[in-house]
């Protein structure tokens, strides 16, 4: 009897033990590391002296500060964002990362922060007849690894798919000629290409594209699943807090002409 109680004292103080233990070991999330594309303006880019700037990269500072974290930004491809965090190479992404039921699979993410529909681009004079027939034969370009290259394989069949590892990439190749179109989101479409010097000559053009079933739910924060309960909880909470106080407001009006938060 006394051996069954020493037996059970024992397992209690196990599991009180491990307990402790698990609590010592789980992260405060005071240090992030944060994984960014610096490739895909005016959310994320590399200035002239090497430096990341954009809405993004300003979004993520604000957050970070809302969360008392000292926080890393790591710039990757944007195709290598979801191994770098599986590989815990990064602790999060920000990233104009769409929520969709196919990365939800792999990884799971905060509440939405902004959400915008798809447009393509092409030059101002073109006309096109924006269906699967009317685009056959046609060059469309899309950044690899996006809902927009997912969009395009499965709606556009007849088309010829040209990818890229930059959205950047994609506009250089449109005013050179090579491409005939390309499909990106509308904002950075619009305030990344077409309304710089660059863009002279192009347009946004045909409808917008939103289906939730290829463009998702808008736009969060990805992190490991394993990590969503303590790091998602303080994300949803700053996020909560920069739209609440203005800030999210003003990093908006700094970069766009339009709202682009989640209604």
């Amino acid at each position: 009897m006394q051996r069954r109680h020493l037996i059970a004292l024992s397992a209690l103080a196990f599991a009180a033990l491990t307990s402790v233990a698990a609590q010592a070991q789980a992260p405060e999330w005071k240090k992030i590391r944060i994984g960014v594309e610096g490739a895909y303006p005016p959310f994320s880019e590399v200035d002239k002296d090497g430096k990341l700037k954009g809405f993004e990269i300003d979004l993520a500072l604000a957050l970070c500060a809302e969360m008392k974290a000292e926080c890393q930004l790591v710039q990757q491809d944007f195709d290598g964002l979801i191994p770098a965090l599986q590989a815990k190479k990064i602790d999060a992404i920000i990233a104009s990362m769409s929520i969709t039921d196919d990365r939800k699979k792999a990884i799971a993410f905060s509440s939405p922060y902004y959400s915008m529909p798809a447009r393509f681009t092409a030059k101002a004079d073109a006309k096109f007849d924006f269906t699967p027939e009317g685009l056959k034969g046609k060059k469309i370009g899309v950044q690899r690894a996006t809902i927009h290259e997912k969009f395009v394989a499965a709606t556009f069949k007849q088309s010829e798919i040209v990818r890229y590892a930059t959205q950047d990439q994609a506009f250089l190749d449109i005013k050179s000629g090579r491409i005939d179109l390309t499909l990106a989101d509308m904002v950075a479409a619009d305030m990344g290409f077409v309304k710089t010097p660059a863009g002279k000559g192009f347009a946004l053009v045909g409808p917008n594209y939103n289906d939730p079933k290829y463009f998702g739910t808008g736009v969060g924060v990805g992190m490991r699943k394993a990590d969503e309960k303590a790091l998602g909880k303080k994300l949803n909470d700053a996020i909560a807090a920069v739209k609440a106080n203005g800030s999210f407001k003003k990093l908006n009006d700094k970069y766009f002409e339009y709202d682009i938060s989640v209604k």
